[in-house]
């Protein structure tokens, strides 16, 4: 028997994420300008990373409860109600976890069965559709349009619906695209599901980085609040990638059976990064709000950017990443990422790493400096001229 055979076949057949092939071609070419990855490139507030030290020093080294220290949950509870009008329950309708990603993951092995079928638009993070293999569930991908700034339409997701469907994953402000879903647009949702015995789990990571609209939860919406786990965490907004830390919101009945999962594979979230996101809800909104501010002067040059290279591309609302178009191109979202970072040394993220629905796109990151981004679109631009240049020679071949 080969070992191989001993693999479990959700996991042996699931193919590699198509990001990790581009970080690690960047991370062997020293001098390339890498606007890959999704991680702010500021770091931690200083008293964030202060109120983690000092709770080292104090000797704060121990387990926290399952669910994360009941004074950091009712600081979550405070803030989700005085951002987003949402109004849970400290005690057993919260639970944090160790990063988003977590969050995710034992919110599907929760409440998925084998068979489920778990609707997701795309394109969207990549890790939706492992996780839901994983669980026995059956990912049932959803191709969102260009023309429709990647928003979810009704349509669609009556189209999408069957028998077997037992949840939608929604994931607004978007990676990669940066789309959003305005109170408008949800509505539209709502009425879909309202009705319907489907949970919604809404990937809010994004939460405080929209620009010129307030974001919406769909929980928001009475008919939705039993219905929608909300996960969302500290990794973008507050620059804490590296502390892993998230939490889940939810009916209290899905958020025990969640806690279950946690306490048997994770037992607790880090202590120290307990304690310093409780200082970043207390003391810290103001520098979320100058990252915030500074991420949309970066979107706005961007976007100017990409656009004079001849680049079509719709204006991304939220998140920190643009989505163009380069089908004009004549090449692959594959072949556009392999040139661009071989011939000008700019590192970006195919859009089909995010699903089919992402091919003839590329995603850019604008959580990097002006120099960087202003440096890259100037190659991005060389880059281009050389693809017409080619096209053209082509043509009179």
């Amino acid at each position: 028997m080969k070992i191989s055979d001993y693999i479990s076949p959700a996991v042996f057949n699931m193919p590699s994420s198509g990001i990790d092939k581009f970080f690690d071609l960047a991370y062997e070419m020293k001098e390339a300008i890498s606007l890959s990855v999704g991680e702010p490139d500021f770091v931690t507030p200083a008293r964030i990373t202060e109120a983690g030290i000092n709770s080292l020093r104090s000797g704060q080294t121990y387990y926290s409860p399952n669910a994360g220290f009941p004074e950091l949950r009712q600081e979550i509870s405070n803030y989700l109600l005085k951002r987003f009008q949402l109004d849970y329950a400290p005690k057993d309708e919260i639970l944090v976890t160790v990063g988003a990603s977590e969050a995710i993951d034992i919110a599907l092995r929760a409440v998925i069965s084998k068979g489920d079928e778990v609707i997701i638009p795309e394109p969207t993070f990549v890790a939706y559709k492992a996780c839901v293999s994983f669980s026995g569930g059956i990912p049932v991908p959803l191709q969102l349009n260009e023309e429709d700034k990647f928003k979810l339409q009704k349509e669609e997701l009556l189209d999408a619906i069957t028998p077997k469907t037992k949840v939608l994953i929604l994931s607004y402000p978007n990676n990669p695209t940066g789309a959003i879903m305005t109170r408008e647009d949800l509505k539209e949702i709502v009425e879909v599901l309202k009705d319907k015995n489907i949970l919604v789990i809404s990937d809010e990571i994004y939460a405080e980085l929209t620009y010129g609209f307030k974001h919406t939860s769909i929980a928001s919406f009475p008919e939705m609040r039993e219905k929608t786990i909300l996960i969302s965490g500290f990794s973008k907004a507050f620059a804490m990638t590296g502390w892993r830390m998230g939490y889940a919101c939810g009916n209290k009945e899905i958020i025990a059976a969640m806690l279950k999962i946690h306490q048997y594979v994770i037992m607790s979230a880090p202590t120290v990064s307990q304690y310093a996101s409780l200082e970043g809800l207390r003391n810290c909104l103001l520098e979320v709000s100058n990252m915030r501010n500074e991420y949309n002067k970066r979107r706005e040059v961007l976007l100017q950017g990409l656009r004079q290279t001849g680049l079509s591309c719709f204006e991304p609302e939220g998140a920190f990443y643009a989505f163009p178009n380069i089908t004009a191109t004549g090449l692959s979202s594959e072949e556009f990422c392999e040139r661009l970072l071989k011939e000008e040394k700019v590192v970006v993220i195919p859009g089909s790493a995010f699903g089919e629905g992402g091919q003839g796109f590329v995603r850019v990151c604008y959580a990097y400096s002006l120099d960087s981004i202003l440096e890259a679109l100037g190659k991005i631009e060389k880059f281009l001229e050389k693809c017409k240049c080619n096209a053209l020679k082509q043509k009179s071949g």
